[in-house]
């Protein structure tokens, strides 16, 4: 006799929906679904969880009710340092505007669960207050300790926090006055009072060596040791890994080779090509970590938890222990290893004509850096290790080209945003900072990665089989429109509709290159765009104008790629397993949730960490002067990202004496009463370092010419004598 299946969250959740006229009590629920009295303690814990998760409330006598039903909603909110924030309902890119009063007990990054007010308020946006917090996304913050006669407390380093937190008396570890600390969250009961916590970990002083990456790293609470655990199985899977080998085709023949930053340690693509008349034949081969990593190990589950590296100027947090990561995954010249390759056919168009994707053995011929390919590519003269490959070079550029040309007359979006470039001493002190130049040896990598993540997401759209996708949605308009009026204060006309291909934002992008503000808009652009994220269902890459696009091409770094890795290896005959396929759409669903907010996780502590570095240097600058640009104005001053160092700055109204000025906010400007001197968006301008508050990361400026054409080197000493 088969065992009656219990009653599902899901099917609890349809029944309220469907048949509930008015809130029940649990019981009253329960016998309205037909649940029987042995069952009932399950079904409590059940309707217990929903009520945790927001998905249920409880309402007065104890009934219980759905949240849409009663103008309630759940979602993720988001602070700002101002203490105001917005709530983004689950499964909406709407934002909810909560005032600086109505945030509860909530942190930035709680799941709340909040009622709408009536009527719309700030910009338009609906409001509502919240009446619950669901979930903590916060255990642990990081600030300074502070002590004083009878109490402690710790000023939080996040902006977005702006509560102190007093410290429990005996909870504090002897720390001392100044001193970088690590907080657990103990409770915060009531709004009118502050959160209470004890320290669990003391981290040094401001200004010692490490202290600030250190910081960032407990803040984003981002776990760096592995357990001995996952050491012992990922040194237990490298054991007799050769013996692979015979089981797979030998590609070590190719002329295959890795181009990657000087400084890379892992190493987890290798590219090689071939031409016959007007047909290119490229191979993208890609470290096969999924033979090393079995599915539900100890070693998978962390890979899985952390699913990204996170890469801060001082180190690197690798999502894989260091003897797969940097040793027998990492394709190193000269040595066999096991890959993952997809060959693909193009002719003179740049037009996929076949492709072939299997496991295989290679074995790289050479690790060559972007700046010895670029400096073959400029000077035409190959050194030693570039001279056996110079002719696969020559045809690897002109097919990157032809496949970059094709790309763009698509319609796909080349963002040319700078990339901190910040050099450190042992110490961990800044000793140059700029930026990293994208050229010509970069997008020659970048284009056969993007060729291969598409030509395999083709793969699986052709066999009709599930996947994990990488999509971009089409952006919201009404951010769009937001960014079409700030450049039209710029001088550039840009009409939008909801039914706008990717190419109308292409040609804005080629129509400002090269222009003082290409930096500046291109920021902007990216700024309204949706976030790309991983999910099963493929709606399409907007930015890159791709109808499919997944991530296949760095599994050492990123989880989503060993997933797809292990599905294309379950394919036989063209279908997954069946016990597979019935699970994998909520196994995929929750993987791409997962790793996407890891990614999100890993991008902000990146940030952080290089804005951290770049603050620490311009400690070092007071007095200097640099060009910037206008980057925002606001009632209280504006913003001007400098250029060289790339970072961005503030003048403050108050600092500004030389007249009383007026802020435009339809124009995004400030004009001076009396002379009449506009501060606009966009605007050139030279400004001098004031002062630099490497606690709060925030640098003042001054105005040192407006409009300035000055050719003067950025960073010069002029100590200038102010009024």
């Amino acid at each position: 006799m088969k065992k009656k299946r219990s009653t599902s969250i899901d099917q609890i959740l349809q029944f309220i929906r469907s048949n509930a006229d008015y809130p029940m009590k649990a019981l009253e629920l329960a016998r309205a679904m037909g649940i029987k009295d042995s069952a009932y303690p399950t079904f409590r814990r059940k309707i217990k969880n929903l009520l945790d998760e927001g998905k249920l409330v409880k309402l007065k006598r104890n009934r219980i009710g759905l949240p849409e039903a009663m103008d309630l909603v759940s979602g993720a909110l988001q602070i700002t340092k101002s203490g105001f924030g917005f709530c983004t309902p689950d499964g909406s890119d709407e934002e909810i505007y909560i005032a600086a009063g109505d945030t509860l007990t909530a942190f930035g990054g709680d799941k709340v669960l909040i009622r709408l007010k009536p009527g719309f308020g700030f910009k338009g946006k609906r409001t509502g207050i919240v009446i619950k917090v669901v979930e903590r996304k916060l255990q642990t913050i990081v600030g300074t300790f502070r002590k004083g006669r009878g109490y402690a407390h710790v000023i939080p380093d996040a902006k977005n926090i702006n509560r102190d937190i007093y410290i429990i008396l005996g909870k504090t570890m002897d720390a001392t006055n100044g001193e970088k600390v690590v907080v657990r969250l103990v409770e915060w009961e009531h709004p009118s009072l502050n959160p209470e916590g004890e320290i669990s970990e003391r981290l040094g002083f401001p200004g010692d060596p490490g202290v600030d990456m250190q910081s960032i790293i407990r803040e984003y609470e981002i776990p760096v040791e592995f357990s001995g655990d996952v050491i012992g199985e990922a040194e237990a899977a490298v054991s007799g890994w050769q013996s692979e080998i015979l089981n797979r085709p030998d590609l070590t023949g190719l002329s295959a080779f890795t181009i990657d930053p000087s400084d890379a340690k892992d190493h987890d693509d290798a590219v090689s090509i071939e031409k016959e008349g007007d047909i290119y034949r490229l191979g993208v081969h890609i470290a096969d970590v999924s033979h090393f990593v079995a599915t539900n190990t100890k070693l998978d589950k962390e890979a899985y938890s952390r699913a990204t590296s996170v890469y801060l100027p001082d180190r690197v947090i690798p999502m894989l222990p260091e003897i797969l990561s940097n040793n027998v995954c990492s394709l190193r010249p000269n040595r066999k290893r096991l890959a993952f390759s997809i060959i693909i056919d193009f002719d003179k168009t740049g037009k996929a004509l076949d492709y072939e994707l299997f496991p295989s053995v290679i074995r790289s011929r050479a690790r060559l850096s972007y700046s010895e390919v670029q400096d073959f590519y400029d000077t035409g003269k190959a050194s030693p290790r570039i001279d056996r490959i110079a002719d696969d070079l020559t045809t690897m550029r002109k097919l990157a080209k032809i496949l970059l040309a094709r790309r763009q007359k698509a319609g796909s979006l080349d963002f040319d945003l700078p990339e901190a470039k910040i050099i450190l001493d042992k110490q961990g002190n800044v000793i140059e900072i700029g930026n990293r130049v994208r050229r010509e040896s970069h997008r020659l990598v970048e284009e056969f990665m993007l060729a291969a993540n598409r030509q395999v997401a083709y793969h699986f759209l052709h066999h009709a089989l599930p996947t994990l996708y990488r999509v971009h949605d089409r952006p919201n308009m009404e951010k769009v429109e937001a960014f079409s009026f700030l450049i039209s204060k710029l001088g550039y006309r840009f009409p939008v509709s909801p039914t706008m291909p990717t190419g109308d934002f292409g040609r804005l992008l080629k129509k400002i290159k090269g222009q003082p503000e290409e930096e500046f808009i291109n920021e902007l652009l990216l700024r309204s765009m949706a976030k790309a994220v991983y999910q099963p269902k493929n709606i399409g890459h907007f930015g890159l104008a791709f109808k499919q696009y997944l991530h296949f091409t760095s599994p050492i770094r990123r989880y989503p790629d060993l997933l797809v890795h292990r599905l294309l290896k379950m394919l036989k005959k063209n279908k997954y397993p069946v016990k597979t396929t019935q699970k994998l759409g909520t196994i995929l669903n929750n993987a791409g949730t997962h790793c996407s907010a890891m990614e999100r996780r890993a991008m902000e502590a990146e940030r952080s960490a290089v804005k951290a570095k770049q603050v620490a240097y311009m400690a070092g600058q007071v007095g200097s002067e640099y060009d910037g640009i206008i980057s925002g104005v606001m009632n209280f001053g504006f913003f001007v990202r400098l250029i060289g160092p790339e970072c961005e700055g503030m003048i403050r109204l108050s600092t500004m004496d030389d007249d009383y000025y007026k802020f435009d906010e339809a124009n995004y400007l400030l004009k001076g009463r009396r002379r009449g001197q506009v501060f606009r968006l966009g605007d050139k301008i030279r400004v001098g370092i004031m002062r630099v508050d490497k606690e709060a990361k925030e640098i003042d400026l001054f105005v040192v010419e407006k409009n300035s054409q000055s050719k003067k080197p950025h960073g010069r000493k002029r100590l200038r004598k102010r009024k």
